[in-house]
């Protein structure tokens, strides 16, 4: 069914838009393994992201989301401790949903499975 995110300021208050988001697979091989992007794209003004997946099927794998929340703080003049988030996460079922939201602070982020 696909992978969705939304981003949450939690310090804000408010959803976090335009923040550039990557979607990598892991892919088993001889060497261990290696992860490819799948899908790029921003969150839009409610801090949403739906499109990630595209066309590409998903497996049952490891996956990881790539935040470039450095911008978002950027623009708002706010010092930010992370450049960047990554959440990995293993999808057992591809026929589910796996909604990944990111609630967010300049100093702090944390995370879960959402609906």
């Amino acid at each position: 069914m696909g992978i969705s995110t939304h981003i949450l300021d939690t310090n804000l208050g408010r959803p976090a838009a335009n923040v550039p988001i990557r979607l990598s697979e892991f892919r088993d091989n001889a060497e261990g393994g290696t992860w490819h992007e799948v899908g790029s794209a921003l969150t839009d003004s409610d801090g949403r992201c739906k499109t990630l997946v595209g066309e590409h099927r998903l497996l049952a794998t490891d996956y990881k989301l790539h935040f470039s929340v450095r911008s978002y703080f950027h623009d708002l003049h706010i010092s930010s401790l992370y450049p960047y988030v990554e959440i990995v996460f293993n999808i057992a079922d591809p026929a589910q949903h796996y909604h990944i939201p990111l609630l967010l602070t300049a100093n702090g982020y944390t995370t879960y499975r959402g609906s």
